[in-house]
């Protein structure tokens, strides 16, 4: 681990770092590091090199009872905080949180929140999970392929192998693709629409954050409140 950047080491949460160990001295990894001290000496990232493994940090191993698949970090300025979905509070809502927050409403009858920062879900066992964990500050998809998708598929799989019951909210094709990852005698697969504006409405009556809390009451669990504010 002494390896790595020390804006990185800090917050990779000590059950994570026993399962995943071994990918941070992996050549894909090596490689990835390279590439970011690089893209940092000549471009704004995001989140802070704090934030990166902020969905860690908060949702230790052991603690994992959903996961929420994202893609990339938000690219603006302020927005992307390490949780999928997520932005800081006091940011503008953007769209497909927005719509996130309206199924809350017509699902469970939550308000719109003022606030979209998700720390609240990550603290009660939501690892928030983008597939990459970084990108170049207004430029989406910039950090794809060069080694974060890997990571995070290992630590789907990691979940997967080595724990029960987990819920898996799979919204769009991304996030679906890594359906192949989960087994599904062991643990939960709920599906919908991406939450995007583009996806028309189609994730709108998924009814997921009603579905999954009846689940982990199923297996005598404490739901999880979705409330925010």
């Amino acid at each position: 681990m002494s390896d790595l950047p020390t804006e990185i080491e800090p917050l990779i949460e000590e059950s994570w770092k026993r399962y995943l160990i071994n990918e941070f001295s992996a050549p894909y990894f090596l490689k990835l590091k390279a590439f970011l001290k690089e893209e940092k000496k000549l471009y704004k990232v995001y989140p802070p090199g704090s934030r990166i493994f902020a969905a860690f940090d908060l949702t230790p191993f052991e603690k994992v009872k959903v996961v929420i698949i994202g893609q990339d970090p938000y690219h603006g300025p302020g927005q992307a905080n390490g949780l999928s979905f997520s932005v800081n509070s006091g940011i503008k809502l953007p769209p497909s949180l927005k719509n996130i927050f309206k199924e809350l409403g017509t699902d469970i009858h939550l308000p719109m929140p003022y606030s979209g920062d998700l720390e609240p879900w990550a603290k009660q066992g939501v690892l928030l999970l983008n597939a990459t964990l970084t990108v170049r500050a207004n430029t989406p998809g910039s950090h794809q392929k060069k080694g974060w998708e890997t990571f995070t598929d290992t630590v789907i799989k990691t979940i997967s192998d080595n724990k029960k019951g987990v819920i898996f909210l799979l919204w769009g094709n991304f996030a679906q693709s890594k359906e192949s990852l989960i087994d599904q005698n062991k643990h939960f697969v709920l599906k919908a629409a991406h939450p995007s504006p583009l996806a028309r409405g189609a994730f709108f009556g998924c009814k997921h954050f009603s579905k999954t809390n009846r689940i982990l009451e199923h297996q005598s669990m404490k739901p999880i409140n979705w409330k925010i504010d």
